[in-house]
């Protein structure tokens, strides 16, 4: 599960880098951002199924309780984004948070 994560990471870097070099400093900051926001999200997913168990309820409850945690914390870090991040390129911020979640599960299918 965390080499998803690392290669989500990889790919969210890439489209930052690329950004940089398309729109500027602020739009590439934008794009990492929004891509750190989606990285963060699967690494905690990530965390709170690693221990793994054959007991299928326990296996339900604890991807359904990551899955909530990691929705929780994408609301709380776009939040944090509109407060902070006011002179943000926000099509480049989606942008990167939507490359980094696409990417997520194009590496879920691949590994």
């Amino acid at each position: 599960m965390f080499r998803v994560v690392a290669l989500q990471l990889a790919i969210a870097t890439g489209f930052a880098l690329l950004t940089w070099n398309i729109g500027g400093v602020i739009k590439a900051w934008s794009a990492a951002y929004g891509g750190a926001i989606a990285v963060i999200g699967s690494l905690m997913y990530a965390m709170i199924v690693a221990g793994g168990t054959n007991d299928a309820k326990k296996a339900f409850r604890a991807h359904v309780r990551a899955e909530v945690t990691k929705i929780f914390i994408t609301v709380v870090l776009f939040i944090v984004a509109l407060a902070l991040f006011q002179s943000a390129s926000w099509l480049w911020l989606i942008l990167g948070f939507a490359v980094s979640t696409f990417a997520y599960w194009l590496a879920l299918l691949a590994i």
